[in-house]
C-alpha cells in the first residue's frame, strides 16, 4: 500500500495539471470502489473549480470551490495519471487498460482540455464527499496524529506519547495516532538510521520524569530524514505504485534494511547482517548488531 511519501510524490505531480482547472464533467465508470462512491459526487463535483490539492497522513484532498473536498485513498493498487498530450503524458503501459479507469477528471484550463484518470485494478482505493470546514470531523482523520514532515513532530511530543508504552517502538510508531502516515517500510528505515531495535520497549527512549533521552531526539530526526529524502526520490516503487507521469520512484534504492535480509549492514563498521522478523503480522527488517 502507499504510504506517506507516495502520496505526496502522486500530489505534487497533480497539482499543475488540477490546480485551478474547472471540471467539466465527473466521469464515473462504476458504482463502487472499496466502498460505494457518493451517489452525488458526479453532480457535486462538475462545474467546480479545483482550488488545491492537499494531503493528510495517506489520503489526497482535492479542494473543491464552495467547502468541499473529494477525499481519496489509493488502496493497493489505484494511481493517477494525466493525459492531455503536454503535460505528463503517461508512458508505461501497466494501469493502462482501459477497463480499470474508473474515474475520469474531465478538466478545462486556459490551456486547454486535461484528463485525469484513477485507475484501480484491484478497487481497494476509494473516494468521499466532504465538507472541507469539517475534514477534523472526517472519521479516518479524528485521531490521527501530527504529520512527520511538520513542526509539531519533535522528541518533547514523542516522549509524551511514548513514555508509557512498553509495546515494541515498532508497532507504537506504526500506530497512526502517535505519527500520522508512517507506514512498514519508512519505520523500518528511520529505525536503522538511529540504531534503535524495532523491538526495543518504546518506553525505554523516555527517562523516568518524562523528558526524551537522546535516542529519542536521534528517532525524530531520523524520521523526518527519511521521509523527505523519500518524497524527494519520488517515493518507492514496489508493487503498483506510480506515479502520476507513468514513472517510478527510486527510493527503494536506497533501502537500507527494508526488504535487504540476508545482505551486510550499511552501517560503517557494523559487520551485521540485514534480518527479518515478523512483528504484528508484518515483516520487521533490521540489523540485530547495530540496533538496539
Amino acid at each position: 500500500m502507499p504510504e506517506l511519501p507516495e502520496v505526496e510524490t502522486v500530489r505534487r505531480g497533480l497539482a499543475p495539471a488540477m490546480e485551478g482547472a474547472r471540471i467539466e464533467r465527473l466521469e464515473l465508470n462504476r458504482p463502487d470502489l472499496r466502498f460505494p462512491l457518493p451517489a452525488d459526487l458526479s453532480q457535486a463535483a462538475t462545474g467546480r473549480r479545483i482550488l488545491s490539492l492537499g494531503r493528510r497522513a495517506k489520503y489526497l484532498l482535492i479542494d473543491l470551490e464552495d467547502d468541499l473536498t473529494i477525499v481519496a485513498h489509493l488502496g493497493m493498487s489505484g494511481s493517477f495519471r494525466i493525459e492531455d498530450g503536454v503535460v505528463g503524458d503517461f508512458h508505461h503501459a501497466r494501469s493502462k487498460d482501459a477497463k480499470h479507469d474508473h474515474v475520469v477528471f474531465h478538466l478545462q484550463r486556459e490551456t486547454g482540455p486535461v484528463r485525469v484518470i484513477y485507475n484501480d485494478p484491484r478497487r481497494f482505493g476509494f473516494m468521499h464527499l466532504w465538507k472541507r470546514s469539517e475534514l477534523d470531523l472526517y472519521p479516518a482523520f479524528a485521531e490521527l496524529g501530527p504529520e512527520p514532515t511538520g513542526n509539531a513532530l519533535d522528541e518533547t511530543y514523542l516522549a509524551a506519547r511514548l513514555g508509557k508504552k512498553s509495546q515494541p517502538l515498532k508497532g507504537a510508531l506504526l500506530d497512526q495516532t502517535v505519527v500520522a502516515g508512517l507506514g512498514n517500510i519508512y519505520v523500518c528505515e528511520a529505525l536503522w538510521r538511529s540504531h534503535l531495535s524495532p523491538k526495543r520497549a518504546a518506553g525505554t527512549l523516555v527517562t523516568k520524569t518524562g523528558r526524551p533521552k537522546k535516542e529519542l531526539l536521534l528517532l525524530t530526526t531520523a524520521i523526518r530524514e527519511v521521509i523527505a529524502d523519500a518524497i524527494a526520490a519520488g517515493g518507492s516503487s514496489l508493487r503498483d505504485h506510480i506515479q502520476t507521469d507513468g514513472s517510478l520512484g527510486y527510493f527503494q534504492h536506497s533501502f537500507s534494511v527494508y526488504d535487504q535480509e540476508g545482505k551486510p549492514c550499511r552501517t560503517p563498521g557494523c559487520g551485521g547482517m540485514v534480518t527479518r522478523i515478523t512483528q504484528a503480522g508484518r515483516s520487521t527488517f533490521y540489523c540485530p548488531r547495530c540496533q538496539r
